[in-house]
């Protein structure tokens, strides 16, 4: 017997420091900290502020409720119309203000407020930690008001829009990491958020409920897709959880209800098997489960409705928003494929993703197929919009963003079977054409070529892409890097 003092030293490691990190990489995934660095790096580059009517609807729940304590948002719109005519905007006021037959709403005498509560929600503990720095910072000496306007709120909830968008990325890079590897997984996930509208809704038009609503459900999916293929045995704690997120998730975009069609379509599968097989005690136990998720899905949207009854004088949206929609969804394929604002001419990332899921259907065909219904449903809510289905003056179709874990869950499947085939570089090169693309929209859209902003200019799209974007882009790279103010439409930042 050898004792420890006499016991052979392990041989020290003598590679080379080039080396250590080569084995390292060969033995980690790479994918979340290159994640974490390519948010980070982006992070300098964006554009924190309050501006747009929507942006300041879904703002004004949170500073209205949390110093005024109530739901009357005449104070917050005012303030938010008047920083937009200090530059001749008069968006926010015609938007907010302006009277007509419903605003006020004649029930109430409230001001309209047509978006939901749950992003001021989500963005409420970086809302209250500004809160707390203004007030240790005022009693230091600082002289910042202390009253939801002042740049260190607004900051902090664009900074929230940021953080959620990472927590998404990582929680869709481990969905996808289940059914491909690192390089597979990472590759999807970057190029899906680079090349599609999510990055802009991240750092550009960053108080929108975009970001939050693609981290709620790359959150709940992940947590559903842990049990996926044992749903029967899916505990009543997870099933609590999955109520709460999806509570949230309808209350930060009332339409990602409809994916909940994954586990609603999921559980008709479950019964039917459990009842087939006179499985009477374990179809009794999973209703059980799922009458739990459906009470906690009920009791975490009652802020909303109780939102909807101040504001409304009843439980449901205002009329404003259900006069919008004909449920015979007659632009389904428009909001896809229409030329001047379908959502695959915009980021053809998003078509690859989609078509990727068959790839997927050949590891798990179930999943894949209860992942194209979730893309389904939301394609047709959003092709039931009559009037506004194109959502002209947008960048891109930003009512997908949601559905990004899908379309990277998809797209990752595709490139693991693509890369021992083609090898890794020919699919970066086309994953850093899909980015370009998406980026040189971009510059367009904000800064080149506004007329982008009603739709696709086919013409001559490729040589303003190609020629235009980079050496207008070199010509104003300072403006860019350091008073990107100077671009945006209304100069409040």
């Amino acid at each position: 017997m050898t004792s420890d003092r006499t016991a052979p030293l392990a041989a020290p490691d003598r590679r080379r420091p080039a080396g250590r990190l080569r084995a390292w990489l060969a033995a980690n995934d790479t994918g979340p900290w290159l994640i974490l660095a390519v948010c980070l790096l982006l992070l300098p580059l964006s554009v924190p502020r309050v501006a747009l009517s929507d942006e300041v609807q879904y703002y004004a729940y949170l500073r209205s409720v949390y110093f005024d304590h109530d739901l009357d948002f005449r104070n917050e719109y005012e303030h938010f119309a008047a920083q937009g005519q200090r530059f001749g905007d008069e968006a926010v006021a015609n938007a907010l203000l302006r009277e007509d037959a419903n605003n006020p709403n004649p029930r109430t005498g409230l001001l309209r407020n047509v978006a939901p509560v749950g992003s001021a929600i989500m963005w409420a503990p970086g809302f209250v930690l500004a809160d707390l720095g203004v007030l240790i910072a005022n009693g230091l000496g600082a002289a910042i008001p202390r009253d939801g306007f002042a740049r260190p709120y607004i900051v902090a909830a664009c900074l929230m829009s940021a953080l959620y968008t990472l927590l998404g990325l990582q929680l869709t890079y481990r969905l996808a990491r289940r059914y491909a590897g690192d390089f597979a997984a990472t590759t999807a996930t970057l190029t899906v958020f680079l090349a599609s509208p999510l990055i802009f809704y991240t750092y550009i038009a960053m108080p929108w409920s975009h970001a939050t609503g693609f981290f709620l459900f790359a959150l709940f999916l992940y947590l559903w897709a842990r049990d996926w293929g044992r749903g029967a045995q899916r505990g009543l704690g997870r099933w609590l959880l999955l109520g709460l997120v999806g509570g949230l998730m309808i209350m930060t975009r009332e339409q990602l209800g409809l994916l909940l069609v994954i586990p609603a379509l999921e559980a008709l599968g479950l019964y039917w098997g459990l009842l087939r097989g006179r499985r009477w005690g374990a179809a009794l136990r999973l209703l059980g489960r799922h009458l739990a998720f459906v009470v906690a899905l009920a009791l975490t949207i009652t802020p909303q409705l109780v939102a909807y009854q101040v504001l409304n004088g009843q439980p449901r949206p205002s009329a404003t928003v259900a006069s919008k929609l004909d449920w015979a969804s007659p632009n389904f394929l428009n909001t896809l494929i229409d030329p001047g604002r379908g959502a695959f001419l915009w980021a053809p990332v998003l078509a690859l993703g989609l078509l990727g899921l068959a790839w997927l259907a050949r590891r798990d065909m179930g999943l894949a197929l209860l992942l194209l219904a979730g893309f389904l449903a939301q394609t047709y809510i959003n092709g039931a919009f009559g009037t506004t289905w194109h959502l002209r003056g947008a960048f891109g179709f930003r009512r997908l963003i949601e559905c990004t874990p899908i379309f990277v869950l998809g797209l990752a499947a595709m490139l693991e079977w693509l890369r021992p085939r083609v090898g890794p570089w020919p699919i970066l090169v086309a994953a850093a054409l899909l980015v370009y693309w998406n980026l040189g929209l971009i510059a367009q859209w904000t800064f080149i070529r506004t007329e982008l902003r009603r739709e696709l200019i086919w013409g001559d799209m490729l040589y303003w892409q190609f020629v235009e974007v980079p050496g207008r882009v070199l010509s104003r790279l300072w403006i860019l890097v350091f008073d990107r103010c100077k671009l945006v439409t209304n100069q409040s930042c």
